[in-house]
């Protein structure tokens, strides 16, 4: 069956849990909304460790805010030292996970806890084929860089997002974060540029990258 649409949360489970044990070659997560529950994790974990164990490539991608979230951390750390790679974006695709490029689980639109299973080899290509995409443009997870890069991708996706009209709402939505910490990444960035408002921040944030573009051109006079 190419499409399968599951409306209830324990098939959803089961279907998982049978495509994990036989996994053999290599299992793509996307996980958005920043950092994961407890027991979710740890459930993750044990599923995650049996499939690295025997030799399966697991790749997985996060949201940056997600690096402040320690269970998401302490996990992340856990299943990288046995063999994982993750890496995270300030937004992701939407969350699927996808086995052996043959079966990619959606969430249902409507359905809360149900899925859409999708087996046909075009459409699991193409969707495949987007995580790879988003994989190559994903910071490695690493403690080092999440001062830098990470930040600055932050700051740069709320500008833009700020520019765009978007509320703190919806902002924090897309950032997998919650309306006050949101509301808290605003104000650090607003304090930094100096910026009483968005139009001000957005046209301060402008003028700065300009003013560091020029002094990194060695011909600028």
């Amino acid at each position: 069956m190419p499409l399968e649409i599951v409306d209830s949360l324990d098939t959803a489970i089961a279907l998982i849990k049978q495509a994990s044990a036989d996994c053999r070659q290599e299992l793509m997560t996307s996980q958005p909304g920043g950092g994961r529950p407890v027991g979710e994790l740890r459930e993750a974990f044990q599923r995650d460790l049996a499939m690295l164990r025997r030799g399966v490539q697991m790749r997985s991608l996060y949201q940056h805010t997600s690096r402040r979230h320690i269970p998401t951390r302490e996990y992340a750390e856990r299943v990288t030292a046995a063999g994982a790679q993750i890496r995270t974006l300030t937004e992701l695709l939407g969350r699927m996970i996808a086995f052996d490029r043959t079966v990619v689980f959606l969430p249902h639109h409507q359905a809360k806890g149900g899925a859409v299973v999708i087996r046909d080899p075009s459409t699991v290509a193409f969707l495949c084929n987007a995580f790879d995409r988003a994989w190559s443009m994903a910071v490695p997870y690493s403690p080092a860089v999440q001062d830098s890069t990470v930040r600055d991708d932050l700051e740069l996706t709320i500008l833009n997002l700020l520019s765009d009209g978007l509320k703190d709402d919806t902002i924090a939505r897309r950032l997998g974060v919650s309306l006050r910490t949101c509301r808290k990444y605003i104000a650090d960035i607003f304090k930094d540029l100096g910026a009483e408002s968005r139009f001000q921040a957005g046209y301060l944030a402008g003028t700065r990258d300009l003013l560091a573009g020029r002094t990194e051109d060695p011909d600028h006079r």
